[in-house]
C-alpha cells in the first residue's frame, strides 16, 4: 500500500486500522502508531493532512469497555503526542522557519494561509494556538508561524498545553461515550467523513475567500 493510499484509507475508515493494530501489535505497542500519527500531524509542517480528529474519535470508541484500548492510556498518549508535536513544530520554525517558507517547498503553506494566521495572531494572540487546534491544516501551521517570532516559548507552551488537552479530550471522550450508540456503529464511515468535513470547513472557506480575493484584485 502506497503512502497516499494509506492516508486515504485511514481517513475513510480509521476503525479498521486501529482494530488491526490492536490485533497485530498488542495492547501496549498499539499506542505507537497512534502517537506517531498525531505527533507527525502536529509536529511536522509537511504533513498537515493526517487525520487527527477522526483518529482521536475512533480511538475513543476503542477505549470503551471491551474495545481493546484503555481510556486513561489513550488520553495520556494523545496528550503527549499533541503537546510534543506542537513543541517540535515551534522549534523547527525557530531554527529553520524562514528558510522553509522562502524555499516554497511546503506547497500547503500558502501565502493565504500565512496571512490568515498572521491575522489570527494579531486578533487573538495566544488563543490562536487553542482555536486552530480544532482546524485541520491550521493546527499544523499555527505553531510553525508562532515560532517565526509571533510568540515567546513560555507563552506558547501555556496555550499549547491548554489547546492540546481540550482538543484531545473533546474528540476522544465523544468517541468514548457515544461510539457505542447503534446509529454511530451503523453509520461510522459517514460520521467519520462528517467529522473530517466539518473540521476542514474553516480551511476550505478560507481557501475560497483567498481565491475570490485574488480574482477581485486582478480585475481591479
Amino acid at each position: 500500500m502506497g503512502f497516499f493510499d494509506f492516508i486515504v484509507n485511514l481517513l475513510r475508515d480509521p476503525r479498521a486500522f486501529i482494530a488491526a493494530w490492536i490485533v497485530s501489535l498488542g495492547p501496549v505497542m498499539v499506542y505507537t502508531p497512534l502517537f506517531l500519527i498525531v505527533f507527525i500531524e502536529t509536529g511536522v509542517v509537511v504533513f498537515p493532512f493526517l487525520p487527527g480528529d477522526s483518529l482521536l474519535f475512533t480511538a475513543g470508541i476503542f477505549s470503551a469497555e471491551g474495545g481493546g484500548l484503555n481510556i486513561v492510556a489513550t488520553l495520556l498518549v494523545f496528550y503527549a503526542a499533541a503537546i510534543l508535536g506542537n513543541t517540535s513544530n515551534y522549534w523547527i520554525s525557530r531554527f529553520f522557519g524562514s528558510r522553509i517558507i522562502d524555499s516554497g517547498k511546503v506547497k500547503a503553506l500558502t501565502p493565504e494561509r500565512i496571512a490568515k494566521l498572521d491575522y489570527f495572531f494579531e486578533k487573538y494572540g495566544g488563543l490562536t494556538i487553542i482555536i486552530t487546534r480544532f482546524m485541520p491544516f491550521f493546527r499544523t501551521f499555527a505553531p510553525f508561524i508562532a515560532g517565526t517570532g509571533h510568540m515567546d516559548f513560555g507563552k506558547f507552551t501555556f496555550y499549547n498545553i491548554v489547546g492540546g488537552l481540550l482538543w484531545v479530550s473533546l474528540f476522544v471522550l465523544v468517541g468514548y461515550f457515544f461510539g457505542g450508540v447503534p446509529f454511530v456503529q451503523e453509520h461510522f464511515e459517514i460520521i467519520v467523513l462528517g467529522i473530517v468535513g466539518v473540521s476542514a470547513l474553516p480551511a476550505i472557506i478560507g481557501a475560497i475567500k483567498g481565491i475570490l480575493a485574488g480574482r477581485r484584485a486582478k480585475q481591479d
